[in-house]
Parts: C-alpha cells; sequence; structure tokens
C-alpha cells in the first residue's frame, strides 16, 4: 500500500478494513492522495462524505436547471434552497482563490471509482435533514443571524487567507463555513459534526454489509476522522437503529408555530374593538394595518427590484396573508415575479455563479424570485408587527 500522506485511521470490524482518510475540502494535496489510494488497486468499495442529494449536484452540476420553481415556492422551501446555495457560494469563493474546485477529493473518488468498477458508498446524512435539525437545536434570533450570515458570506469580497484554507483540515466543511458568522459554535456541534460522526459509521456499516465489501476507502473531511473511528469500534446499536434515530426530526417547540395565531387573534380583536367603538376608528384601524403591513411588504419587493405587478401584489396580498399564516407574502410575489419574468436556461445555468456575487442576485432572474420571497417576506413579518403596535396605541389614544 502507497505512503500515506494525510492522516487516517486503520480499523477492522466484522471482517471489514476500513481505510478512514481525512481530508481537506479544498485541497490539491487531498485530491492527488484519494488518487494514489484508489489506483493502488487495494480496495473493493469507496465512501465518500456526500449524502444522495449532494451526489447528484456533483455528477449532474446542471439539475439546478430542472429545478421547479413554482414547487420550491409553493412547499415554502425557499429558505432551504437560498441556504444550500450560500454555502456553496462561500466553498466556491474558497475554491476560486486557490484554484481547485470544491470538493476535488470526492469528485476524484467519484471518477476513479467509476472508472474501476468500484461500488460507491454514500454515507453522509441528506443535507437538509442536517439543516433541520440545526433549525431545531437553535432559537429563533440564533437561526436568524445563521441565515443572514450565510448570505453575507456569499457576497462579501474578503480575500481568504491560504492558512485559513488549511484550518478546513482542523474541523469539516460545514462547520467550518457555519463558523464564520456564529459567534458561539457549541449548538451547532452536536447535529453538524457528533451526530455526522455516528450517522456516518453507521452507514459505513451498513453499506459495507449490503455490497459486500472487505476493504473499503472512506474519503472524509478530517474533522470527522476521530469521531467516526470511535463510533465505527465502539458503537453497539444496529447502523439501522442509528441512522433511523438521527434522521427523526425532534418535534419542534410549539411556541414558534403558535405566536402568529396568537397576534392575529390579537389584531382582529383589535379590529372588533375599534369598530364597537366607533365605525370611524374601525376603518383608521384596518387602513392604518393595510398601508403598514402592505406597504412594508411592497418595499422590500422593491428593493429586491421586482416587476411593477409584483410590487403591487405585494401591497395586496400582505395584509391579507399576515391574517393566515399558513400562506406567507413571499408565495405569491414569488409566484408572481416568476410569471411575470421567466427565467431562462441561462439563468439556471449560471445560478451557482451569479450567487457568488452581490450584483449577481438581481440579474439573475431565479436568484432575485428568491430575493423577491425573501424581502417582501420581511417586510410583511415588520409590518405586522409595526401595524399591531399602531393599532395599539391609536385604541389606547380613543379610549
Amino acid at each position: 500500500m502507497p505512503e500515506i500522506a494525510e492522516p487516517n485511521h486503520e480499523i477492522v470490524r466484522d471482517g471489514v478494513h476500513y481505510t478512514l482518510l481525512g481530508t481537506a475540502h479544498v485541497s490539491r494535496v487531498s485530491a492527488e492522495q484519494v488518487r494514489r489510494l484508489i489506483r493502488s488497486g487495494d480496495y473493493d468499495a469507496v465512501a465518500v462524505e456526500l449524502c444522495r442529494s449532494r451526489y447528484k449536484a456533483v455528477i449532474d452540476p446542471k439539475s439546478l436547471s430542472r429545478m421547479d420553481l413554482f414547487s420550491v415556492i409553493r412547499q415554502n422551501r425557499v429558505y432551504m434552497v437560498v441556504a444550500n446555495l450560500a454555502l456553496s457560494a462561500y466553498q466556491q469563493r474558497l475554491a476560486d482563490q486557490f484554484g481547485i474546485e470544491p470538493g476535488a477529493e470526492q469528485r476524484m473518488a467519484l471518477r476513479l471509482a467509476d472508472e474501476r468498477e468500484l461500488p460507491v458508498l454514500l454515507i453522509d446524512r441528506e443535507i437538509g435533514t442536517t439543516l433541520r435539525r440545526i433549525s431545531v437545536n437553535l432559537g429563533w434570533w440564533r437561526r436568524y443571524t445563521l441565515f443572514t450570515g450565510l448570505l453575507a458570506a456569499m457576497v462579501t469580497s474578503e480575500q481568504v487567507t491560504e492558512e485559513e484554507v488549511e484550518r478546513l483540515k482542523e474541523g469539516d466543511v460545514l462547520e467550518t463555513t457555519f463558523a464564520e458568522f456564529a459567534a458561539d459554535r457549541r449548538d451547532l456541534y452536536q447535529p453538524l459534526i457528533e451526530e455526522r460522526d455516528r450517522y456516518m459509521a453507521a452507514k459505513l456499516r451498513r453499506e459495507a454489509e449490503r455490497t459486500g465489501a472487505k476493504r473499503v476507502l472512506a474519503v472524509i473531511g478530517v474533522g470527522h476522522l476521530r469521531g467516526i473511528g470511535r463510533c465505527l469500534a465502539e458503537e453497539d446499536e444496529s447502523p439501522d437503529q442509528v441512522t433511523a434515530e438521527l434522521e427523526r426530526l425532534p418535534p419542534p417547540n410549539p411556541w414558534p408555530r403558535r405566536l402568529p395565531w396568537v397576534l392575529v387573534a390579537l389584531i382582529l380583536a383589535g379590529f372588533g374593538y375599534g369598530f364597537a367603538m366607533s365605525p370611524e376608528l374601525g376603518w383608521e384601524l384596518v387602513v392604518s394595518w393595510v398601508v403598514i403591513n402592505g406597504g412594508l411588504s411592497a418595499l422590500g419587493a422593491l428593493v429586491a427590484v421586482a416587476h411593477p405587478l409584483t410590487v403591487l401584489s405585494a401591497f395586496v396580498a400582505a395584509p391579507l396573508t399576515s391574517l393566515n399564516p399558513t400562506i406567507g407574502a413571499g408565495m405569491v410575489t414569488g409566484a408572481v415575479e416568476l410569471s411575470v419574468r421567466k427565467p431562462s436556461v441561462g439563468d439556471f445555468s449560471r445560478l451557482r455563479d451569479d450567487v457568488a456575487s452581490l450584483r449577481g442576485w438581481w440579474r439573475n432572474r431565479v436568484a432575485r424570485v428568491f430575493l423577491v420571497f425573501l424581502l417582501s417576506s420581511l417586510g410583511s413579518a415588520l409590518g405586522t408587527y409595526i401595524a399591531g403596535l399602531r393599532i395599539v396605541g391609536q385604541l389606547v389614544e380613543a379610549h
């Protein structure tokens, strides 16, 4: 077996020899080491730190061009798509500076495994599940700061030093990305690192048994090396039990779901009380609600440089959707913008590159649909609280 330059663990369990190769996700050295090991002919399977959706994105870069934007908006998956684009854009920024594509060692592993007809084992947890478990693990303010930080990380022009890239070898690429704008990393560590260590160790065992592999090369971020090695050697539970446990979403805190309905009840009660005092006051309250809520949502759409019809739809829809928490203003404005300004195939194909710059978000029609959704939703949310306080003030003055 050739000399291994990157950190690694050799573990034998249940008759299977695992070589855990710790790599940096933006490193020529790591990619070359993967090449040397696979070409040695010592392995009958290759495992990669990818989930099914990330694997599809790697082998089919044009998959974005087939994204159904109406479904993304209707199913309220815009935040998840934008978060994925943010992670991709941040990693692309690192790669552009050093002339190597993100995840080059994973791509190398996939290409050489295909050439040698070796089974590829996808061992990471779905990124959507990981992001949702992070969301459940954080309070609403931390979720907001992380999401806005992700957006900021996409469009910053600040250069990254080579020393910072090398620090990717001390952690996981997702953790490193989040850590750029997370002051306290402890509440991220469990879903990002500890859980995925257990998950990937369990998937290694399960996939090795499924394929009958006896010598497996696992190409993983070096931040997972120690944890996966420990779990692979010591975990007593069956792989199926571990993966099922870590794919399950914890029950969300009920209050974030209840609060919008509480606000709606209070707003409607305020309207009723105002009309009971006098019809004139009641209509004043309604006008305040429409102007403030609709106005701020329309302002958000204007900032996104939405089509005039989209801006109008924001003004009309926001006061109504804010009284029905199951429908957001962004769902309406995003659908309208998508209808009046249909993205071209070129917009989809350039999406990942365009979102790496601030100007690209407004230039690319797909990205602009996301901007319209996000900014009109933000305007409506602010309008709900500001208009609610205004209504309370008007009732107090009139009492």
